[in-house]
């Protein structure tokens, strides 16, 4: 088959996962039935948000910890509201809360090994609106099943990346679209973030330590074990969504090729040492994760990005971000940017500020005030008020499988980069075509 009657068809064949009906799928008075699969810290996150809204309701929650359930039965006592029906004890108890009937979507928030299966048997169970925290899953070909099955079912996968909506970062966004910064070259990020004390701590008071695994609570029972076993950039979505929506990423542009490397291995051996002495057991754990992880990104419309992975030594936060163009340029760390011909001093910084209120993105402008303890500075409204109307309307989630799988395979490829000795690795099109002709509705309006 030639390649554009096989891009023809295949747009044809996954058109469900995209464009689908449109218009108000409920009354005025029926709320979106969600069930939450994984009421760990994250999770309670997200179901204090969605107790905020008027339009939600809570139909079922699932975990396996009793600790993290009762911490979540706190939440809807705070909240004036029943504890809805639970599913726990058995790893697969989210295959109970799958068989309910009355059941709009499910949000699953739990340790990522888990993510691909849970999505999958969530599609297998008929739902179509799933959305999932990062990342998607583990290997390549979970990710490559999980998209399988969304097209198969015509259902839509949303990743709640929510520094998509940072205020700054959505007002570059909006800077970007608006040609600010020109034809844009070169974009960096990461996820740069002391993680030790969340990688390590002393058991169910969750207190300083050096635990982990079996001994440790939330993520420290299962994400230090990553560190322990794999070497790759574990964490790329934060900086990746962002970037890739700049760059209009599955939608007239792709990612074609990656390369990564990794430094030595100290951090997180030297947190346990200065912490319980050499002799602790864990002071024998050989870590693979190297402390630093970059990976340099080629787009098929010739851009470049470079994004890092650092949170196993001490550092304050920052996601690193850099976005340049042919007429200026925008830096995080320092808060300032310099735009030719715009700026009031030639080759000088100047602060951001300024910029980033006179382009607020109209999101934030009409929505502001309802972010108010949303968690992550109002980010984690956002990301959860898209996903619940696009259910409510029955349309597209603005970020799709496509995206989903194209921010986190960067984990798995970069493993392979890695593995292979820093050698350069094709990225696949999760897309199969359609990159060439989908149109980016990321945050184009005020609405979601």
């Amino acid at each position: 088959m030639k390649r554009r009657e096989f891009v023809k068809n295949s747009a044809i064949a996954v058109a469900g996962v995209n464009i689908l009906p449109s218009g108000s799928l409920f009354s005025d008075t029926k709320k979106v039935r969600m069930g939450f699969i994984g009421v760990g810290f994250r999770g309670q996150g997200h179901v204090e948000n969605a107790l905020r809204r008027n339009d939600v309701d809570i139909v079922a929650v699932c975990d396996v910890s009793d600790f993290m359930l009762q911490r979540t039965a706190d939440i809807f006592k705070k909240a004036g509201k029943p504890m809805p029906q639970v599913f726990k004890g058995d790893p697969y108890a989210y295959r109970k809360l799958l068989e309910l009937k009355n059941l709009d979507a499910v949000l699953i928030a739990s340790p990522w090994e888990w993510h691909a299966p849970m999505i999958i048997d969530s599609l297998q169970a008929g739902l179509k609106y799933i959305a999932t925290e990062v990342i998607l899953g583990i290997t390549m070909e979970d990710h490559w099943a999980v998209v399988r099955e969304a097209e198969k079912q015509k259902a839509n996968v949303m990743m709640l990346e929510n520094v998509c909506y940072r205020r700054d970062v959505a007002a570059i966004l909006n800077m970007v679209r608006q040609g600010m910064f020109g034809e844009l070259l070169h974009l960096q990020a990461g996820y740069q973030h002391d993680l030790r004390t969340v990688k390590f701590n002393n058991g169910v008071d969750g207190g300083p330590g050096v635990e982990f695994g079996d001994k440790g609570i939330s993520e420290a029972k299962w994400r230090t074990n990553h560190s322990v076993h794999r070497n790759g950039d574990l964490y790329p979505t934060h900086g990746i969504g962002p970037v890739a929506q700049m760059l209009d990423i599955n939608h007239g542009n792709r990612f074609l090729s990656l390369s990564s490397f990794a430094t030595k291995t100290r951090g997180l051996h030297k947190f346990v040492v200065d912490h319980a002495g050499e002799n602790h057991p864990n002071a024998k754990v050989e870590f693979k994760l190297g402390d630093i992880v970059t990976t340099h990104i080629k787009c098929v419309n010739g851009e470049t990005i470079l994004l890092e992975h650092d949170t196993n030594n001490p550092r304050p936060y920052s996601l690193g971000f850099r976005v340049q163009g042919t007429k200026g340029i925008w830096m995080d760390v320092n808060k300032s940017l310099y735009i030719e011909g715009v700026s009031k001093t030639d080759d000088s910084w100047e602060a951001a500020q300024p910029y980033l209120d006179k382009y607020d993105h109209p999101l934030w402008a009409r929505w502001g005030k309802d972010t108010e303890g949303a968690g992550h500075g109002g980010m984690d409204f956002f990301v959860l008020h898209a996903f619940v109307e696009s259910v409510k309307r029955k349309t597209a989630t603005p970020m799709d499988v496509y995206d989903a799988a194209v921010w986190s395979a960067i984990t798995p490829l970069s493993e392979a980069s890695i593995e292979l000795g820093n050698q350069t690795v094709e990225f696949p099109d999760f897309t199969s075509g359609q990159w060439m002709y989908r149109k980016n509705n990321f945050a184009l309006t005020d609405e979601y």
